[in-house]
């Protein structure tokens, strides 16, 4: 039995719209993606499908990198508007039972003591179904935003992130159990002998304690990591409930949980500590044909100028690199030159042209998708047994379904593929526990 969670992109903020673009099934998302509506439906058919979590990305920045202009980000509305996710959360719990709801919060930015405080209260108020998703923020934007000239370097993104989860940790354990006694007749709300200063001085970060709110039914929220570098992999082998796996092939799976489950072992905890989520956007149709022909026009359609200028849009947005004043017939071996000669190799360019040598950018940016399908490709039938092949042979934790927030797509997974598992018994059929923590933990 494996998990299923979902992952819902672009956040708390505009989806799948534009019926030219997204197809006809965007209902009216163009001017009711702020409202909460959707997310309800979303939420209540995970959890009739037997979901884990729902994780929402977040992030904090409007791009203007491209060309040097918001004029795409905003014509096409990419990433862009978008709403602070935090808020959502209770209203989402509200309306279902068991659902984990895992809102994104980012340690450069919020502040250690302001987190767990909004964490635990959260945890009340949902009744022990919240987590969170740390990320360290990619985006000099976003920075900005919050008062910085720049993002820190990476590696001391993540330093500040490991004591950032020791403060929040610390103190959400800052009230000994047993600390709140409300005994009326005796007069005690709380022993202040088990209420304790955390007193943490760091190389980043720095708090006095404790914290001004009783423990939530979790004590300690669950964490799900995504970031797959090094810095992440360690930081989610030290802290993480679970983690977002973002790879393209059953050997790039297998590898991925055995490196994991090294850096587990050096942090003296078990495999089943961590639950893997691989990241998968299948194609589901009412037959085979159907989703085979869906991936072909899907295929054709990234060889269009706007599908092209979408993908040097995307570039940008991840890498920073505007490639739009490069000719696309430009050979990779050239784009690389001259990306160095300029100062803007990195990293992540490196990976997007790695193995490319022989295409122009044209061709890279038609053939090259941010999404991973791991060859999920057919009826709802066809799909779900290949996802237990997958996780047979990978001996994996689950999949994070990631697919355009429409009511379509959601039924796909949750009508179509979702009943076939429980068939199968390869999910959940129900729930257990009363926790998200617990729930997670169960198998």
């Amino acid at each position: 039995m494996y998990h299923l969670t979902w992952f819902l992109g672009n956040g708390f903020g505009i989806q799948a719209w534009n019926p030219a673009v997204d197809g006809p099934w965007t209902g009216n998302n163009e001017t009711e993606w702020m409202k909460a509506d959707l997310y309800i439906d979303l939420t209540s058919s995970l959890e009739r499908a037997g979901f884990d979590y729902l994780l929402i990305e977040d992030t904090s920045q409007l791009d203007d990198g491209f060309r040097g202009s918001a004029e795409m980000t905003l014509r096409l509305g990419l990433w862009a508007p978008k709403s602070d996710p935090l808020p959502l959360v209770p209203m989402l719990t509200q309306r279902t039972r068991h659902l984990g709801i895992v809102p994104t919060l980012s340690s450069t930015f919020y502040p250690p003591y302001l987190s767990a405080r909004l964490l635990t209260t959260l945890d009340h108020l949902t009744e022990g179904r919240v987590g969170f998703n740390l990320v360290t923020s990619g985006a000099d934007l976003s920075a900005m935003n919050y008062g910085m000239a720049a993002l820190p370097p990476k590696e001391l993104r993540y330093k500040r992130a490991t004591e950032w989860v020791q403060i929040v940790r610390q103190l959400q354990d800052s009230w000994e159990p047993g600390a709140v006694l409300a005994d009326v007749d005796g007069r005690r709300y709380a022993d202040h002998t088990k209420v304790h200063r955390i007193d943490f001085k760091g190389e980043y970060f720095s708090c006095r304690g404790p914290l001004n709110t009783i423990p939530g039914p979790q004590r300690i929220v669950p964490m799900v990591e995504a970031g797959n570098s090094p810095d992440g992999r360690n930081l989610a082998a030290r802290y993480a409930d679970s983690m977002i796996a973002s790879v393209n092939s059953v050997e790039a799976m297998k590898a991925f949980r055995a490196d994991m489950h090294r850096r587990l072992a050096e942090h003296g905890r078990k495999p089943s500590d961590l639950k893997i989520m691989y990241l998968a956007s299948p194609v589901i149709g009412a037959t085979d044909d159907d989703a085979h022909r869906q991936v072909e026009a899907t295929k054709a359609a990234r060889w269009s100028p706007d599908a092209i200028e979408y993908m040097l849009w995307y570039v940008e947005h991840i890498t920073g690199v505007d490639l739009s004043n490069i000719d696309l017939e430009t050979p990779v071996p050239q784009v690389i030159a001259e990306l160095e000669r300029s100062g803007r190799i990195q990293t992540a360019i490196h990976n997007i042209f790695g193995g490319q040598e022989s295409k122009t950018l044209r061709e890279v940016m038609a053939t090259r998708s941010y999404s991973r399908d791991l060859g999920l490709i057919g009826s709802p039938s066809t799909v779900a047994a290949k996802m237990d092949e997958l996780m047979q042979e990978v001996g994996g934790d689950g999949f994070m379904i990631h697919l355009p927030t429409t009511r379509l797509a959601i039924a796909q997974m949750c009508d179509g593929v979702a009943p076939i598992l429980r068939r199968r018994g390869s999910i959940r059929s129900g729930y257990e526990f009363r926790t998200f923590k617990e729930n997670l933990q169960a198998f």
